[in-house]
């Protein structure tokens, strides 16, 4: 898998469709750019959201497009196992590079229950999975213990870690085989992560800054700490903001500001507030951004 920065790509659209000529210039730009991953089909990708055929097609476009040039990571996760399975297949067939694979959410699996859930999967899968914990979304934690399990089954090669737990993510990193890689869920945990032992991010903002914050992480990861976390810190509100309400309603509405013109968010999401987009538009002025 990747060490570095995986953008969590949005999905752009266009009259509540999918808008593939610009998720082409999107994908494009973010290689461009040196992306060291692209996730299609995450959170902020608003997968639960998309349609089945919708992401069939997504899959094929992204990867056809990507065309080797790195790696491209499908979000496969759901509450069901045989259908994680079943889209799990279809993407390694098409040539996707890994699976991102979220906690299976509604259901509310006990810990065994999220063993069963992934070992089943890895066993009818061929291809590398990264487990995807994100218990504000989903009302399900992996804890530690169960990730160390889980980590000696051959094809779960990482974890994208979103509890904010730093002890929990800690534990992890000590207990680990040093092949398990350990990503940043959270933009602005990502220094914390990486000084722990984690190997990169799988980021929301680098759907805006991809460059800065490329150079944020190869830079610690080179020993290059302090040079690393200036940079960091500079952008360190805009991480923030960007949380300010459901992602990924505040990077769409970035994105939006800066002329990318990727669209609305689907329903339920609706645009942001009045209020947190004046509060976006003084961050971004900050930065540097004409808005």
């Amino acid at each position: 898998m990747f060490k570095g920065v995986g953008v969590a790509l949005v999905t752009p659209f266009i009259n509540n469709e999918v808008n593939y000529n610009k998720f082409a210039e999107l994908i494009e730009r973010q290689i461009s750019s040196g992306a060291d991953a692209l996730i299609i089909l995450g959170t902020t990708g608003e997968s639960s959201c998309i349609s089945d055929e919708e992401k069939l097609k997504i899959i094929d476009f992204s990867i056809s497009l990507a065309k080797g040039r790195v790696p491209v990571i499908i979000g496969t996760g759901s509450p069901c196992t045989r259908k994680t399975i079943d889209l799990s297949n279809y993407a390694t067939k098409v040539g996707a590079d890994g699976l991102l694979i979220v906690t299976p959410y509604y259901n509310k699996p006990s810990q065994r229950g999220l063993i069963a859930h992934y070992t089943e999967i890895a066993r009818n899968v061929d291809n590398n999975i990264i487990l995807y914990n994100v218990p504000s979304r989903t009302n399900v934690n992996l804890t530690s213990d169960t990730v160390i399990e889980l980590s000696k089954i051959k094809n779960i090669v990482g974890i994208k870690e979103a509890s904010g737990d730093l002890m929990q993510i800690n534990r992890i990193i000590k207990n680990v085989d040093k092949n398990f890689y350990v990503y940043s869920g959270n933009d602005d945990q990502t220094i914390d992560i990486l000084k722990l032992g984690g190997v990169g991010v799988i980021s929301v903002c680098s759907n805006l800054i991809p460059k800065e914050f490329g150079r944020i992480v190869h830079s610690y990861l080179n020993g290059k700490i302090e040079e690393s976390k200036n940079e960091f810190e500079k952008y360190r509100n805009l991480m923030q903001i960007l949380f300010v309400e459901t992602n990924p309603v505040p990077i769409k509405a970035a994105l939006n500001l800066l002329g990318y013109n990727v669209g609305k968010t689907r329903l339920p999401l609706v645009g942001l507030s009045e209020k947190n987009l004046e509060i976006l538009k003084v961050c971004l002025r900050d930065l540097g951004y004409e808005v």
